[in-house]
C-alpha cells in the first residue's frame, strides 16, 4: 500500500533561506525525527537520506534534471539563457546526451586526471607564490583561481581572460537558488559567458593552430566532423568553465575550514600525500556542496510513497553524508574513519558528475601544497556562507598564517 507524497505529514526544511545555509544541522536533526529521509520545502520536496538518494538518483528513466523547469520558474522563455538551460548536456537524456558526453569523456577519465597532476601542481604553486607572502587573505577568493586555471589548461586556453568573468560564472550558478530577483543578473552573466565562448572559438579557428592535447581543439575537430553543431560547441565550453570553477573551489574552501579546526590534520597533509586523499574523501562525505534537483517525468513509487509526474525533488547530498543511518558518528570529521556506506557527493546515474576524478585529483594536490606553504593558519575574521541551494559553501574564509 502506498500513500501519495502530497498527503504525507512531512517536516519543513528551509533550504532556500540564509539561516539554513549557516547551520543546516540545526534544522535537519528534528526533521529526521519526523521522517528519516524526506521533507518539504517551499518549491517541492527534499531527499536528505543517504539510501533514498542513492536509490532514487539511479532511476534516470523516470526523472530528469530540473534545469528546464528553471526557465519556466523565472519566466525567461525565448532568451538565449533559456535555450542553453534546455539544451545543455546536463539537462537532456537519451542519445543526444550520450553523444555530447562522449565528445568530452576522454578528457575526464581517471588516467587523464592523473596525467594532469603536474599541471595542477604548477598552478597551485604559482598561486601560492603570489598569495602566500601576504600572510593573510580570503581563502575562498584564493581558491576560486585554482580549479578554473586547471580547466583552462585542459582546454588549452589562457586563464587570464577567464579570471575576469568569475562573477559571471557565479551568477550563472545562482539560478539554482530560485530567487526570481536575480534574473536580470543571470541573463547578463549568460550573455557575457556566451560572447566569451564565441570569441575564444572564433579566434582559435581563425588561427589555424591545433594542439593535440587541447580539449578545445578536440571539440572543434568534432564540430568540423559533424559530431557537434555550433551551439553545442559553445554550450560545452561554457559548461566546462562552469564545472571547472564553482564546485571544486567551494569544496576546497570547505575542506580548509574543517582543517583549521584540526591543525594536526593540516600538518599531516603537508607531509603525507596519501593522507590528503583521505582528507578529501572525508570532506566529500561530511560537507559536499552540490544539491542536484530532479523533476519526475513519470510517476514513481518508493518506500511506500507515491510520487506523481511533475514532483520536484531536491537531493540534499551535503546532508546525505551526515545520515546517522549510513555513517557512524556522522558529524565527526575523521579522515581515518572506517566502515559506513559509500558517499555519493557526485550524484548517481546518467548525469553523475563527469569531472569527479579531476576534482578529486586537484583537491588532493591543492591541499598537499597549501599545507606546506601556509603554516599554522587561523581564522582571521567572520566566516560567511553561500546559499544552500545551487552550490553550497563558504563565501568568505579570512585566514592569517605564517608563510613558509
Amino acid at each position: 500500500m502506498t500513500i501519495a507524497i502530497g498527503d504525507l505529514q512531512l517536516p519543513e526544511l528551509p533550504i532556500d533561506r540564509a539561516e539554513f545555509a549557516l547551520d543546516p544541522q540545526r534544522f535537519l536533526e528534528p526533521a529526521r525525527e519526523q521522517h528519516p529521509w524526506l521533507a518539504r520545502f517551499s518549491k517541492g520536496f527534499v531527499v536528505h537520506g543517504h539510501q533514498a538518494a542513492r536509490d532514487l538518483l539511479f532511476q534516470d528513466d523516470k526523472m530528469g534534471p530540473h534545469f528546464a523547469g528553471l526557465v519556466e520558474h523565472f519566466g525567461a522563455e525565448n532568451t538565449g539563457w533559456a535555450r542553453f538551460m534546455i539544451e545543455q548536456m546536463a539537462t537532456i537524456s537519451g542519445p543526444r546526451h550520450d553523444r555530447l558526453r562522449a565528445s568530452v569523456a576522454t578528457a575526464f577519465t581517471p588516467r587523464r586526471a592523473n596525467q594532469t597532476r603536474p599541471l595542477m601542481r604548477q598552478v597551485i604553486t604559482a598561486l601560492l607564490d603570489e598569495w602566500a607572502p601576504r600572510g593573510r587573505f580570503d581563502f575562498a577568493e584564493f581558491a576560486s583561481y585554482f580549479p578554473i586555471t586547471v580547466m583552462c589548461g585542459l582546454l588549452g586556453v589562457s586563464a587570464e581572460p577567464v579570471r575576469g568573468i568569475r562573477a559571471a560564472l557565479d551568477a550563472q550558478m545562482s539560478c539554482m537558488t530560485l530567487d526570481r530577483d536575480l534574473l536580470p543578473t543571470i541573463l547578463e552573466a549568460f550573455e557575457l559567458l556566451w560572447n566569451f565562448a564565441d570569441s575564444v572559438i572564433v579566434e582559435r579557428e581563425a588561427s589555424g593552430e591545433v594542439d593535440e592535447d587541447s580539449l578545445l581543439d578536440a571539440l572543434i575537430a568534432s564540430k568540423n566532423n559533424g559530431g557537434l553543431n555550433e551551439n553545442e560547441l559553445r554550450d560545452l565550453l561554457i559548461s566546462m568553465l562552469l564545472a571547472g570553477y564553482d564546485t571544486s573551489k567551494n569544496e576546497l574552501t570547505m575542506t580548509m575550514y574543517h582543517l583549521l579546526q584540526h591543525p594536526q590534520m593540516l600538518e599531516r597533509c603537508a607531509q603525507d600525500a596519501a593522507y590528503c586523499r583521505k582528507v578529501i574523501d572525508e570532506g566529500f562525505r561530511h560537507s559536499s556542496v552540490v544539491s542536484p534537483s530532479r523533476t519526475l517525468d513519470t510517476a514513481l513509487d518508493y518506500d511506500g510513497i507515491h510520487m506523481p509526474a511533475g514532483t520536484y525533488l531536491c537531493f540534499a547530498l551535503p546532508m546525505t553524508g551526515r545520515d546517522p543511518a549510513a555513517f557512524p558518528d556522522p558529524l565527526r570529521f575523521d579522515p581515518d574513519r572506517s566502515g559506513g556506506a559509500r558517499p555519493i557527493p557526485f550524484g548517481r546515474g546518467t548525469h553523475i558528475c563527469l569531472g569527479q576524478y579531476l576534482a578529486r585529483a586537484q583537491l588532493e594536490e591543492g591541499i598537499h601544497l597549501i599545507a606546506q606553504r601556509l603554516v599554522a593558519p587561523q581564522l582571521d575574521g567572520e566566516v560567511t556562507w553561500r546559499p544552500f541551494l545551487a552550490v553550497w559553501g563558504i563565501q568568505e574564509l579570512p585566514i592569517a598564517f605564517t608563510p613558509a
